[in-house]
């Protein structure tokens, strides 16, 4: 994996080094919104300062570092440099940040200019973003499961934001549309068609690199953003023609498969030839029993949709 790095490839750093240093601004503000609403945040998850909450931390903090890192990544890992990375990545940055405080804004307030120029925004400035790291990508080929995993999880990322845009147009003029499976599906597509292949593609390289693991499998290492994707698509073609058992079914196989990914690595990493572990890995440990935790909530709610009710 080493020897397809390319240091030499990698844009100024002030062009990733924007986003890292709002994010937390973000993390911030998503702290100070919780504590001024209170107890009351957590009655509901269609609370308004929940709805809130939750997009300062996956835009304004998730996305914001997640963008980041692949305009300072992709001419590394994949060789795909962006024209112009450093006004592209201005220009991503503001709309970024400018469309998550809108959007923030519009679930408090209840205001709609404000949610629909939120939605705008954001939508207008991922469609840039895209353009770009697609027109990058133009001519690479898929030669590893980091740069497969990378260009499925860009499907996944504009899959996310068109369906966080449909609910937005639904929410300001009024659509008669089941918005509660909607937002399953939305949570889904972005954490496991964007956050979760991403993830997993980034870790073909970091984890052997950097924690001296042995490497990843090659088969799951190329089919795990396959059958992530094809569990989503099943979900969604399933929730469109009211299929409820086939969207378990997607529910349950995206989850199970986000299990596996994590339980893959743990083991991995027991491995490890390095004798110390050291601050980041126990961050990756962290994180991945964590998610071992989240998934396992969805997969008992597809199996059995009662506890979901509780």
């Amino acid at each position: 994996m080493q020897a397809m790095l390319a240091f030499e490839n990698a844009p100024p750093f002030t062009a990733p080094l924007r986003f890292f240093l709002t994010a937390p601004l973000f993390g911030l503000l998503a702290g100070l919104l919780v504590a001024f609403e209170g107890p009351e945040l957590w009655a509901s998850r269609w609370m308004p300062g929940t709805l809130a909450v939750t997009h300062l931390i996956t835009v304004g903090f998730m996305l914001q570092v997640m963008l980041g890192a692949l305009i300072q990544i992709l001419p590394v890992v994949a060789g795909a440099n962006l024209k112009q990375p450093v006004w592209i990545s201005r220009l991503v940055h503001v709309g970024l940040t400018a469309g998550a405080l809108l959007l923030a804004a519009g679930f408090v307030v209840g205001m709609p200019i404000y949610l629909g120029g939120g939605a705008l925004v954001l939508g207008l400035t991922t469609l840039i973003f895209l353009a770009a790291t697609v027109a990058a990508l133009q001519g690479v080929p898929s030669s590893s499961p980091t740069i497969r995993g990378i260009k499925f999880a860009l499907f996944g990322l504009l899959g996310t934001v068109g369906l966080g845009s449909i609910m937005s147009l639904a929410l300001i003029f009024g659509w008669s549309l089941a918005l509660p499976p909607l937002a399953d599906l939305h949570a889904g597509w972005g954490l496991g068609g964007w956050a979760g292949i991403l993830l997993a593609a980034m870790a073909y390289v970091v984890v052997p690199m950097f924690q001296l693991t042995p490497g990843y499998p090659a088969r799951s290492s190329w089919w795990f953003p396959v059958f992530m994707l094809a569990m989503l698509l099943i979900w969604t073609v399933a929730m469109l023609l009211d299929e409820p058992m086939v969207v378990r079914f997607g529910q349950l196989g995206a989850a199970l498969a986000g299990i596996a990914f994590a339980v893959q690595t743990l083991r991995l990493q027991a491995r490890r030839r390095r004798a110390r572990p050291d601050a980041t890995y126990r961050y990756w440990q962290l994180g991945l029993i964590s998610s071992i935790f989240a998934l396992f909530l969805p997969s008992t709610a597809a199996m059995w949709p009662a506890v979901a009710e509780l």
